[in-house]
């Protein structure tokens, strides 16, 4: 009796342990992939999508989960060509998901975890799409249209990306210009600000020059009237508005409207 409690007790406490370990929940923002690992093919023989709460066999399957959340990747830097020879690095960030549904697809082609399919196939996709689009851009016309550039490179490993089963949602290339072209810019800005702050300070002269002209003009005007207005008879007129009646005690009398005509 006491054996077969034993050996009861053993089998509930195997299957209890069976059950746990071939059970397995998909969390939210994740695609799980079911792989049996046994048949007539060698390696991954059959893939699957499942959600949610998975059972599964642990003795002949296995299941990978695979986020379809939007990720972010921030690569290290690494240096590519232009057309005419010139050396740039690029220092990009991608920010990409897994396409819904194609886990099972991406597993059974790559066999790795999202982390490592990231940090090789992906990244390779990358420095792909920036070389071969500086193999059609001169670094002048790179500069002068920077945008168009980086659309071509967007357009190009978005392309690259969907066919694999991923989608691209935003790429920062984060270029570095040669440092002799840093420094041309550089001299170039310099110039063009010296240039404006010539062109100011010019202005600024011309104006004075007419805020004089137009003070002296208005001077010599204003000069032309009073000696116009000043008639013989307003002078005389002038003087007796501020003559105190008095005679002078030193000197002669003033002489009154002498040759008023």
């Amino acid at each position: 009796m006491k054996k077969t409690i034993i050996w009861t007790s053993i089998a509930l406490l195997a299957i209890i342990i069976f059950c746990y370990s071939s059970c397995t929940r998909i969390d939210a923002g994740h695609e799980g992939v079911l792989v049996r690992l046994y048949g007539s093919d060698k390696g991954v023989q059959d893939v699957s999508l499942v959600t949610g709460r998975v059972w599964y066999n642990p003795f002949t399957e296995d299941v990978h989960e695979f986020p379809v959340f939007v990720q972010t990747a921030d690569y290290e830097p690494f240096t590519v060509n232009a057309k005419d020879g010139s050396v740039f690095t690029v220092d990009p960030t991608i920010t990409y998901k897994v396409i819904a549904g194609h886990s099972p697809e991406i597993f059974q082609k790559y066999r790795k975890g999202i982390k490592e399919i990231t940090t090789t196939t992906l990244y390779n996709y990358v420095r792909d799409a920036f070389r071969i689009q500086f193999n059609e851009f001169t670094t002048d016309s790179m500069i002068s249209n920077r945008k168009g550039f980086e659309s071509a490179v967007q357009a190009q490993l978005s392309a690259e990306l969907t066919k694999e089963g991923f989608q691209l949602e935003q790429l920062t290339s984060g270029i570095v210009y040669p440092e002799s072209i840093t420094q041309a810019i550089d001299a170039k800005n310099r110039a063009v600000q010296q240039a404006m702050q010539v062109e100011n300070e010019l202005r600024v002269a011309e104006a004075n020059a007419r805020k004089l002209i137009v003070q002296a003009e208005a001077e010599s005007r204003a000069n032309q009237l009073r000696q116009q207005s000043l008639t013989p008879l307003l002078i005389q007129q002038q003087f007796i508005e501020k003559w105190d009646g008095r005679t002078p005690l030193y000197g002669n009398s003033p002489v009154m409207f002498k040759n008023v005509q």
